[in-house]
């Protein structure tokens, strides 16, 4: 392993809260070909998310929150993408190395994913009592009435009325919470030890946004499970989440527990996140924002990713990559000037 790899995969536990890691990723890069190649559009990627814990991770559309998440699922799609290196240790087995087999066998049983689009994840063709008894019966050797027994009991969980008549029912019959609702149901029919989140709350109003919130985060506590929230909603990552790691441009540039990175961020690309988020109190002020735009997989800059944007880089930011370090027992930070750096966080 090489020197930036071992120093990444040390900073991957300096943002930890929990001493046992559920799900431990390190040094991932994945990879997508393109007319100029092999791109990466993932490149070397560590976190951590202990038992019990819930972990947001943020960024810009097109930072790689979704790759990474479908990574650990084992759903980075071939031929056209690769897992090129890297590491994702989940209860101390490495995926990575998996077959496809194997993988199915962990996918829904111990891991599990919301998507973002339900209409796109949930099959027109069969009711959802259909979709969800399959889940289980996957998993567990029950019978066909048994299992929808059980998706009428995931349902009825979920808050969904008339689980009766819902399991007859067919994706396009349920508005879009629902349809989430119900994405939500199969991801925990087998009670999983980890759910990955990926921005499960997009497009949909704040009141049912706030529901769906509040059902994670009982089917968390209740099944004691670790989960992985993806999203670019800094608002409902606050109000969900233990520890946050934020992404740009294909790498992870700060992890750190969620008081304290809206509070005193040690990342420039952070501190531009969170001070360009609107606010409803005070006098009115033009909204900040940060300057440019992200760079193109296959034209990423030399050095730290994010100095073209970056107002404290120096010469010495576009000269050699920037390593992951740990700046604290629950912080890590990819910056070379994160120590002389005083940054406003959110007001």
């Amino acid at each position: 392993m090489s020197e930036g790899m071992t120093a990444m995969s040390t900073a991957s536990g300096a943002g930890s809260t929990s001493t046992e890691a559920m799900l431990s990723v390190e040094g991932l890069a994945v990879e997508f070909m393109t007319p100029s190649g092999w791109t990466p559009v993932v490149d070397d990627v560590s976190f951590s998310v202990g038992r019990g814990e819930t972990v947001g991770l943020v960024g810009e559309s097109g930072s790689g929150k979704s790759v990474t998440g479908l990574a650990v699922m084992g759903l980075v799609p071939a031929p056209a993408g690769r897992i090129s290196a890297g590491r994702i240790v989940f209860q101390g087995r490495d995926l990575v190395p998996l077959r496809p087999r194997e993988l199915r066998r962990l996918r829904g049983d111990h891991i599990a994913m919301v998507f973002q689009e339900p209409m796109t994840s949930l099959n027109p063709s069969f009711t959802v009592g259909d979709q969800i008894a399959e889940m289980v019966r996957t998993h567990r050797r029950i019978s066909r009435r048994a299992a929808m027994n059980h998706a009428r009991t995931m349902l009825d969980r979920m808050g969904i009325p008339n689980s009766t008549h819902a399991v007859k029912r067919y994706p396009h019959e349920f508005s879009g919470g629902m349809r989430q609702r119900v994405m939500l149901a199969m991801a925990i029919s087998c009670e999983p030890e980890l759910l990955i989140a990926d921005e499960p709350t997009t497009a949909l109003d704040v009141t049912i946004q706030a529901q769906v919130l509040d059902l994670i985060r009982e089917m968390r506590d209740e099944l004691g499970m670790s989960v992985l929230f993806v999203s670019h909603d800094l608002g409902v990552v606050a109000e969900l989440c233990d520890r946050v790691v934020v992404m740009y441009a294909a790498q992870t540039v700060e992890d750190c527990d969620a008081d304290s990175i809206f509070t005193r961020p040690n990342h420039p690309y952070t501190e531009g996140l969170l001070t360009s988020t609107p606010r409803f109190a005070g006098a009115r002020e033009r909204l900040s924002t940060i300057e440019g735009r992200p760079p193109l997989p296959w034209a990423m800059p030399p050095g730290c990713h994010f100095h073209p944007r970056c107002p404290y880089a120096e010469q010495a930011c576009a000269e050699e990559p920037i390593i992951m370090r740990a700046t604290g027992p629950n912080t890590a930070v990819r910056c070379r000037r994160a120590d002389e750096l005083t940054l406003r966080g959110a007001e």
